[in-house]
């Protein structure tokens, strides 16, 4: 409480008061897969086609920059994400472990002879690309002649090594960039040599990375990776934005030989438990290539028999033109990412990410017929048809549960939806006093957000009354739940359906008499 202990005039600020929730983005993915360059093993913000390129394209002759890697579809993927209406994704370049400690390597020359090498320079496994190694003067005041200042830079990422010196006494310099970096490893030809001879000359110098021919041999948990360590699909854990998750390149793997069956079933549910672990998330998980519907359902029912709320299966994969000008089938993950992402934007989450044209494909790898999908819907298998004059169109939004509640995609992403918006809007409660007048604020703000939902559809009801309802009173929280510290807010929303068989009844009828 303010002290008042002499007269005069006092102006204070008192709470506003409703504080309100705003809702989340709901279309952000993340892709994991094997490119031909860039930073490896975590999570990179990319925001458009040309950064992507730019980032973990290969630089060829020319200064060109090439994203594709033979074999792999991460590269089409982020295109059809782009393409379909996504605005901004994160992507994870896997590589093989083995490639440690096998990269490219340089001399610089000493500054006092230029034929004597000062320092060796390498690349740390799975850099993929070309180094850039510059040797430039240090920072600072009237600098030691024998100090530099070292900056190796990749793919956008630049590590700077100010004030370098040998003269002092103690841990060697060379074992403190070692450890720090996360491109380079240094190494010292004349560690017993004088002080000059170990200072490199000023310049810059390349590190030329073979081009990659061939996926790196990869196997499932390296794929799925390690969160602690910030790698595979696990890394995307600290990207806490991602509301998506595609791996299109498990099926690269697969075609390669890499991963058997069991290896693309071991990602995918990897896959599927991130997203419920993480509870914000929704895995777009892609079938085996080159199955028959026949195929396809064996695999959704017997081999796989994924049941998740959190993911839904399209199928078959789509058509599109291929680095070399000819058709390619890639996985459809990449561009339902992107519909999905448009659908959000157009519409909204609620709004069930179905019969809308797959941009920038060409025609589906499998045709499917009316029979044929008859067998897969109610299975959760969501196809891809082409429909005269209509172009190539999602035609499904079921998700992978068995629970008849979570049956659609739209209904779970909205609930994501609405649970992180107010989660993030409700951190100020926090700590707060747990009494009456924090529940009816709590009340209120939470309903002032529901409302707003309501209105744009997103939940079903004539009113907001049949539309939710928000609890939160003594009942929730007597004083043995005051006492451990917790506070009980209950929510029920009537989320929308979409009409999914639309039913027009017909009959004959006379018509009205005189």
């Amino acid at each position: 409480m303010p002290e008042y202990l002499s007269p005069g005039v006092y102006v204070q600020e008192v709470d506003s008061g409703p504080r309100p929730i705003e809702g989340v983005g709901t279309a952000t993915a993340a892709f994991v897969g094997f490119a031909p360059a860039g930073p490896a093993n975590k999570p990179v913000l990319v925001t458009n086609w040309s950064q992507y390129v730019d980032t973990f394209g290969r630089l060829e002759e020319g200064g060109r920059r090439n994203p594709h890697l033979p074999g792999a579809y991460l590269s089409h993927a982020v295109y059809g994400y782009f393409l379909n209406g996504g605005g901004r994704c994160y992507v994870t370049r896997v590589v093989a472990a083995k490639e440690d400690g096998k990269g490219a390597s340089v001399q610089l020359p000493s500054r006092s002879s230029k034929a004597v090498p000062a320092l060796t320079v390498s690349a740390k496994g799975g850099a993929g690309e070309d180094i850039q190694v510059e040797v430039a003067p240090p920072s600072g005041e009237s600098p030691a002649d024998d100090t530099f200042t070292l900056k190796v830079s990749m793919g956008g990422v630049t590590e700077t090594y100010d004030n370098i010196t040998f003269a002092k006494k103690g841990k060697s310099p060379v074992e403190t960039i070692n450890q720090a970096s996360q491109l380079v490893v240094i190494a010292e030809p004349q560690a017993n040599g004088a002080v000059a001879e170990r200072t490199p000359e000023a310049g810059t110098y390349v590190l030329k990375a073979a081009a990659p021919t061939t996926l790196p041999q990869v196997q499932a948990p390296q794929i799925m990776g390690d969160v602690t360590e910030r790698t595979g699909l696990e890394g995307l854990e600290i990207a806490e934005d991602v509301t998506m998750v595609a791996c299109p390149d498990v099926m690269a793997a697969y075609e390669a030989k890499i991963l058997d069956r069991n290896g693309v079933k071991a990602v995918q549910l990897a896959m599927i438990a991130h997203c419920e672990r993480m509870g914000n998330r929704f895995a777009i998980i892609d079938p085996l290539p080159d199955l028959s519907p026949q195929d396809v359902k064996k695999w959704r029912e017997a081999e796989t028999n994924y049941d998740s709320k959190y993911a839904a299966m399209y199928y078959p994969w789509v058509k599109v033109s291929g680095p070399d000008g000819r058709p390619l089938a890639v996985p459809p993950s990449g561009h339902l990412a992107g519909i999905y992402a448009r659908s959000d934007t157009e519409r909204g989450v609620h709004k069930a990410p179905a019969n809308e044209v797959i941009r920038g494909a060409l025609e589906a790898a499998q045709m499917i017929t009316k029979g044929e999908q008859d067998t897969l819907n109610p299975i959760g298998v969501n196809c891809i048809r082409s429909f005269t004059g209509r172009g190539l169109r999602v035609w499904g939004a079921r998700t992978l549960s068995s629970d008849p509640a979570w049956r659609y995609v739209n209904v779970r992403r909205l609930f994501n939806y609405v649970e992180s918006s107010i989660e993030r809007g409700t951190q100020w409660v926090v700590f707060e006093p747990n009494d009456p007048d924090l529940w009816a604020r709590v009340k209120r703000d939470v309903e002032a957000f529901l409302t707003g939902a309501w209105r744009d559809g997103m939940l079903f009801g004539r009113t907001p009354q049949e539309a939710f309802f928000v609890k939160c009173d003594e009942e929730l929280n007597p004083p043995d739940v005051r006492d451990r510290g917790q506070l009980f807010i209950d929510i029920g929303l009537a989320p929308v359906k979409p009409a999914e068989f639309v039913v027009f009844r017909l009959s004959q009828w006379a018509g009205g008499g005189a």
